[in-house]
């Protein structure tokens, strides 16, 4: 009997074990949760900002660009507008000198005109004295003559008529080939002025183009970046002066200027301070061409108007040569040019946006010196 009550509850005990084992249970017994590690360093802290001084622009990211590629690009957009407005100031050079030559020969066209119309009605006048005489040519009149002395003068009169009349039909023909020259000059000066009008608007469609790109890029910066893209631009000029100074090519230059040299000094820094407007030359404002070719005029001597054309036909200096009045011109492709007026300086007008004045020669690349007066 004992044996079996042991028994028993033996079953008992395991059969309760199997219960609290099942997952179908209602109530499941879980395990307390796990702590998890601890840490032997301190959480991180991100660092604090950078301060930064006044006006600097940070570090670019990746794949922004820095001012000083803006700088770049800027510098680069003005010379493309300087270069369209030496191809404008050309073109508008050459049309008005294209205009004159094409309404002098329409003057020619109407004088030439008027000629032949007198040397017609020459023509007639004797066709109609011949009419009136009986319609006779003078020869068959003086063969019907008896008395000699007027057979004598007769023919005379007959020998100069017969000049007079081939005189006036030569006259008439050469007339005529002028008129028929001076028409087909006509048509090809206005071609040319028309094929330069053309070009004009092109440089003109160019110039605003170029110029607006940059300005458009310059309204994009912040004040700060701005002021700081100055910087970078005078620091840039600085090098640059700088670098050509150190050359030594100052130390041969201690000429004196002409006294043409020195009027056209003395009209070009009387400028410093206008402002700079492509396709100008005075008096309110200039480009830089305008300004060196309108000082050399008030001087006394004319020059061509852009400077492309006053590297091309102007005598060709070399540096250490140089003295004031000189004109330096800029650039692979000559589309800045300003005057040297001694102690390594130029007045000239830099670009739109900014005022006739004073700058280092070497600030800019130098393609070579010319003299008006040489």
């Amino acid at each position: 009997m004992n044996r079996r009550r042991c028994a028993a509850a033996a079953i008992t005990v395991v059969c309760a074990l199997a219960v609290l084992a099942s997952p179908d249970v209602t109530h499941q017994a879980y395990a307390a949760p796990v702590p998890p590690p601890v840490s032997s360093s301190p959480p991180a802290v991100p660092p604090p900002p950078v301060e930064l001084p006044p006006g600097v622009r940070p570090p670019a990211a990746s794949g922004e660009r820095s001012l000083e590629d803006i700088r770049l690009e800027i510098d680069g957009l003005y010379q493309k507008a300087a270069a369209a407005t030496d191809a404008y100031n050309l073109a508008e050079e050459q049309a008005a000198k294209q205009s004159a030559e094409v309404v002098s020969l329409a003057e020619e066209i109407v004088r030439g005109q008027l000629r032949i119309d007198e040397l017609k009605e020459r023509a007639g006048a004797a066709a109609r004295a011949q009419y009136r005489g009986g319609g006779l040519p003078p020869e068959a009149q003086l063969i019907l003559t008896d008395d000699p002395q007027l057979f004598l003068d007769g023919a005379g009169r007959i020998q100069e008529g017969q000049k007079a009349t081939q005189a006036l039909i030569a006259e008439l023909s050469r007339a005529q080939e002028d008129l028929r020259t001076y028409t087909a000059d006509a048509g090809t000066q206005w071609q040319k002025l028309e094929a330069n009008r053309t070009t004009r608007e092109k440089a003109k469609r160019e110039i605003t183009q170029q110029i607006a790109a940059a300005e458009k890029l310059e309204a994009s910066l912040a004040k700060d970046e701005l002021a700081q893209l100055a910087r970078l631009e005078s620091d840039a000029a600085l090098r640059a002066q700088s670098a050509w100074l150190g050359s030594g090519v100052l130390d041969d230059i201690n000429r004196r200027s002409s006294e043409r040299g020195r009027k056209a000094i003395q009209f070009a820094t009387g400028q410093i301070g206008k402002p700079y407007v492509w396709g100008a030359e005075g008096p309110s404002s200039y480009d830089c061409s305008g300004l060196t070719s309108q000082a050399w005029a008030a001087a006394g001597r004319g020059i061509p108007r852009t400077s492309q054309e006053q590297w091309r036909l102007l005598p060709h200096i070399d540096i250490r040569d140089m003295r004031p009045g000189d004109l330096i011109i800029y650039h692979q492709d000559a589309s800045h040019v300003g005057m040297y007026i001694g102690d390594g300086k130029i007045v000239h007008a830099p670009r739109p946006g900014r005022n006739v004045t004073l700058a280092g020669a070497g600030s800019m690349r130098i393609l070579g010196v010319v003299r008006p007066d040489k």
